[in-house]
């Protein structure tokens, strides 16, 4: 008599484990609970995640620490008193569980990842996702935890290069080169032909030029804006390179992508852009399907490589996010998920 120990399979299990927060506030105010099992519509894909991510986003979503001028817009958007959405999380990687009568693209099995958008709800056992937006196969060379790495930096790094227009010979300086937006904007525009310049801590030097940087200034002991370079484009993935400290090194008709900008550096973005000869592109970044299956594809092919920071746990959550409000984060932060399993005799 042999015991197997096999994935949990029960019909009439319609619950899930979720990391779960009903006030905004810090990493304590997450949980782990019992919600329902979400059922797939006709277009979507029930997705049994393995692993997921906190990321930056996802902090401040939680504390409501959002850039000046955004306070009341998140509470408006996100709930004025308490969260309306109550599960955290934007990345997922999993198996296709049930799909729905319309789903042609994917099958029960599936290695999958992908994006849950404005809707949130990746830090959970399951998540359903429609088969037409931000999900793609897994690559078969990377692990559930490389591929939950992968879109939310990647993405928001092609949206930005997109609507900035960078190019093969352009010259390019990334600000907060090592986390999970900027080593993706490295390797990415590394790929494309440009000459990267990293703005990162000394720690993390070696990983960037690893990754395709050409140059790296390390923040804590130099200012890029004083070292006589100029640049066609500035990535600033971190806050801290606004117009008015980076128009000095900025080329005239050069491009300054915000990617994260207070509600006044996004209003005056149209003006600054007509009266300085630079383009600023600000706003938050959109979620394409196209874009996630570019990623998986250059992940496949070995242009572009996930870096994990740190491993936690679901039931670890509050950890990770007070790891990542250290600002000290390399890459992704990746939660693993596990379903429980139980014991058959045979």
């Amino acid at each position: 008599m042999d015991i197997t120990t096999k994935p949990r399979f029960n019909p009439s299990d319609c619950t899930m484990q979720a990391a779960v927060r009903t006030e905004y506030g810090p990493p304590e105010v997450l949980r782990i609970a019992e919600l329902p099992r979400p059922t797939p519509k006709d277009n979507e894909v029930l997705v049994k995640i393995y692993a997921t991510t906190v990321t930056s986003a996802d902090c401040r979503l939680r504390s409501l620490n959002v850039p000046a001028g955004f306070g009341l817009i998140v509470r408006l958007a996100m709930g004025i008193w308490r969260p309306r959405q109550t599960v955290l999380g934007s990345e997922f990687a999993g198996a296709v569980e049930a799909i729905g009568s319309k789903v042609t693209g994917f099958k029960v099995g599936d290695r999958v990842f992908g994006m849950s958008g404005a809707s949130m709800g990746a830090n959970a056992q399951y998540k359903c996702a429609d088969e037409n937006g931000p999900l793609a196969h897994i690559p078969p060379n990377l692990s559930y935890e490389e591929a939950a790495a992968l879109p939310f930096g990647g993405t928001t790094a092609l949206n930005f290069f997109r609507r900035g227009g960078l190019k093969a010979g352009d010259r390019l300086l990334v600000n907060g080169a090592s986390g999970a937006v900027g080593v993706a904007a490295v390797q990415l525009a590394r790929d494309l032909g440009a000459d990267v310049t990293a703005v990162c801590s000394g720690r993390n030097a070696e990983l960037v030029r690893e990754l395709g940087a050409c140059r790296v200034v390390d923040y804590t002991r130099q200012d890029f804006t004083r070292l006589g370079q100029t640049y066609d484009v500035i990535l600033d993935t971190v806050g801290t390179a606004p117009f008015v400290r980076s128009k000095p090194v900025l080329r005239k008709g050069g491009r300054l992508l915000l990617v994260l900008a207070t509600l006044a550096q996004m209003l005056a973005a149209p003006r600054e852009s007509l009266l300085g000869n630079r383009k600023i592109v600000a706003g938050p970044a959109s979620e394409r399907a196209e874009d996630v299956r570019s990623l998986a594809k250059l992940a496949q092919e070995g242009r572009l490589r996930p870096v994990i920071d740190r491993r936690y746990s679901l039931e670890q959550i509050a950890e990770a996010h007070r790891y990542v409000e250290t600002g000290r984060k390399r890459g992704s932060v990746v939660l693993t998920v596990q379903h429980e399993p139980y014991a058959t005799l045979s």
